[in-house]
């Protein structure tokens, strides 16, 4: 996606700073690209935000479902493989992003531009088909109940997460034939470079995006249709199938898929677009880029908070963590201090 005169630093396996002329290119350094400080100061404001929050709302995820026998449901195996998928790139990728705003250019080198790359990929690709595997899940649970407890047995389930990993690896592989995952100054980040294959670009989009996006409102459409049915009492002789601890949950995995899709939208439609017709490209607007990019880094850390919000369950294990947790930083250092009032008397 990357313009024509905006190039990735990125030269016979060596990176150099954003505003440096590239090897073998003497005398054609092309245009400054110079952000004002208060743009890095947003940027890395937001990048600390996100992996602040990311770090601990995941961690309390992923805590809380092991932890708690209501949450340790087949259906959550799902959401920790989610969690672990935003937790990724908080870990790894992000610092590294945070590091280059901080010196206006990478200086992790190439090896780690690589891996920072594939891990986001990794993340972004896992986040989505590990939603689409939550959708297939509540339809199942909710369209198809008798059939439910076979079809996602707790083998079946582990079985199917293990599947959703196996084809994320398989997606963000070709990134490194294509070689496509390159540094890109306008967002301090490796990532994948939408100008390097029209052809490879479209395919991304369409099969790591917009097909599980069909999939998945697909499925939720149909639980709607079933929930305005219940609740219109189209059916007056079958029973309620739907119980409002199940339409709770229902609701805030929906919530989970249309922040992902709100934030993760932009981009990918800007990249679909420039693959369509390269002349967009000098079009966009760098600085609608820039916020597409980090639009959707900031979706890593979005999900921890909407299950605090919307699922009572959740929201009731983070509290008993947290006050656990501070019960023991605390209790240690009370100890201490009565210690040492004791000595002193």
């Amino acid at each position: 996606m990357p313009l024509e005169d905006h190039e990735p630093t990125m030269v016979e396996g060596t990176l150099v700073h954003r505003n440096s002329t590239p090897v073998g290119e003497e005398g054609s350094s092309g245009p400054q690209h110079q952000a004002f400080p208060w743009v890095v100061t947003v940027l890395a404001g937001v990048l600390i935000t996100t992996i602040v929050v990311d770090v601990i709302g995941n961690l309390l995820v992923i805590v809380s479902v092991f932890s708690n026998r209501k949450l340790r449901k087949a259906g959550n195996a799902f959401v920790v493989s989610l969690a672990l998928a935003d937790l990724v790139v908080a870990i790894y990728p992000y610092p590294l992003v945070l590091t280059a705003i901080f010196h206006d250019g990478w200086i992790a080198g190439y090896i780690h531009c690589q891996i920072s790359g594939f891990l986001m990929g990794l993340s972004v690709i896992g986040s989505i088909f590990n939603i689409t595997g939550i959708a297939i899940n509540r339809y199942c649970y909710i369209c198809h109940s008798l059939k439910y407890d076979k079809l996602f047995s707790n083998s079946n389930t582990m079985c199917y997460v293990v599947l959703v990993w196996v084809l994320t690896i398989l997606a963000i592989v070709p990134n490194w034939f294509v070689e496509s995952l390159q540094y890109d100054p306008r967002v301090y980040s490796c990532t994948f470079v939408q100008s390097v294959s029209s052809l490879y670009t479209i395919t991304v989009v369409v099969v790591h995006f917009i097909l599980p996006i069909g999939i998945v409102t697909y499925c939720y459409l149909r639980i709607w249709i079933l929930v305005i049915q219940v609740r219109r009492r189209v059916k007056p002789d079958s029973r309620p199938k739907i119980k409002p601890h199940d339409l709770r949950n229902f609701i805030t995995m929906f919530v989970v898929f249309v922040l992902f899709a709100v934030c993760w939208a932009p981009l990918n439609m800007i990249g679909l677009g420039v693959a369509l017709d390269s002349r967009l490209g000098q079009a966009i607007p760098e600085w609608l880029f820039t916020a597409s990019y980090f639009m959707a880094y900031f979706n890593s850390c979005l999900n921890a908070v909407v299950y605090g919000v919307l699922n009572h369950n959740f929201r009731k294990e983070y509290k008993r963590i947290v006050l656990c947790v501070c019960f023991v930083l605390l209790v240690p250092k009370c100890c201490r201090f009565q210690t040492q009032g004791r000595s002193l008397k």
